[in-house]
């Protein structure tokens, strides 16, 4: 063979190697869908320190020939923290520690605003059951109503791994889109009245208080049902780290890098669950609506249950709280401060929003145990 001969068959061997030969039409919606959701995250500044990993996770996973899944490879290692459920939980420890659970302990009928958010959680349930999913598979699905990614990885580790990719993308898009799902529920559930409402002050909470309540929705949470033991007790811990003074050091950790480093982490190995043959299929359609309608759902519910205490109250409480039982934290509380300003420019209901917000990732978790403890 002469050199020309082999230049040929060099060139012709790097061709059929490249990734271009391996391109088919399931790889190019997945890499659009990737450049979707960068833009939306990188542009338009939805959630990009969730979006951004993701797609980026997305766009790697769907690059043919790039291995990075394969037996061995970078992702097939970082991702036992998500496949064994460890990374859950540590972000939990992160979002305690950034969190303030004063405004619930201030108004502890936040907690009621919490517990109705988490209604769409059951009608996705109910839902993925009628159209044919396993009642295991159902569970997983619906915990994504409650808009809470890590409690969604979570459950979908224990009762449907097979479904994790699309779970996974579904929770965290639907946490990403907050601010353009949840304003048209809020204003077409209230009265322009009774969103322009301005609610008093909260009440100062102690020290004392902030570092007792962790402790005591570990226990009785724990005791109640074991099976939220876990998501919650980290949340708790995170958020007792935060409270007490000497541990300040270790909240700043669990807060900054830790969160951070595991962010990144679950981010790359949920993009990376989602590669074209396992995405692209009639059952991750099936999930996607079924978490948009439960989000939805749950949105509604809590917006309903706000004009119900409006109303008990004599226009006490602005109504648009509810919207903040779902566990999306802080993004909710944002946008019920968005909507509630938009309205009326003196209107501040950041901190009131947030007792139901807090109230709704301790709901979302309890309600991920009652389906571990029922299927698992």
């Amino acid at each position: 063979m002469n050199t020309m001969d082999v230049l040929v068959q060099s060139i012709a061997n790097f061709a059929a190697e490249s990734g271009f030969m391996r391109l088919n039409f399931g790889y190019i919606v997945m890499i659009v869908i990737a450049c979707v959701l960068l833009y939306l995250a990188i542009a338009k500044g939805f959630e990009p320190l969730l979006l951004v990993p993701i797609a980026f996770g997305i766009l790697l996973v769907n690059l043919p020939g790039i291995g990075i899944k394969d037996e061995g490879g970078l992702m097939y290692y970082l991702s036992l923290g998500k496949d064994l459920g460890i990374y859950p939980p540590l972000i939990f420890i992160g979002v305690g520690a950034m969190t303030d659970f004063g405004p619930l302990i201030a108004n502890p009928k936040s907690l009621l605003l919490g517990a109705a958010a988490q209604i769409g959680i059951f009608v996705a349930f109910l839902g993925a059951l009628l159209i044919g999913f396993t009642p295991e598979q159902a569970a997983a699905i619906g915990i994504i109503g409650g808009a809470d990614g890590p409690t969604s990885i979570y459950t979908a580790t224990k009762l449907a791994p097979e479904l994790l990719g699309a779970i996974a993308v579904a929770a965290y898009s639907y946490m990403a889109l907050v601010p353009v799902i949840q304003p048209p529920v809020m204003r077409m559930l209230t009265s322009k009245e009774n969103r322009m409402i301005k609610m008093e002050q909260l009440r100062p909470v102690s020290s004392t208080e902030k570092i007792v309540f962790p402790i005591i929705v570990t226990i009785s949470v724990t005791l109640l049902l074991p099976s939220a033991g876990t998501l919650v007790g980290m949340l708790m811990f995170g958020n007792l780290l935060k409270e007490v003074k000497s541990t300040s050091r270790l909240a700043e950790v669990a807060s900054n890098g830790l969160m951070s480093t595991i962010t990144i982490l679950l981010g790359l190995s949920v993009g990376t669950s989602t590669s074209a043959d396992k995405f692209l299929t009639v059952e991750t359609l099936g999930i996607l609506c079924l978490g948009l309608f439960a989000f939805v759902i749950g949105t509604g519910t809590g917006v309903v249950f706000g004009n119900i205490m409006c109303n008990m109250t004599g226009k006490k409480v602005n109504p648009l709280i509810g919207a903040a039982g779902v566990s999306a934290v802080p993004m909710a509380a944002r946008v019920v401060q968005k909507v509630g300003q938009q309205e009326n420019p003196s209107n501040f209901l950041l901190m009131h929003a947030m007792g139901p917000n807090v109230a709704g990732v301790i709901g979302s978790a309890i309600a991920a145990g009652v389906m571990l403890s029922i299927y698992s």
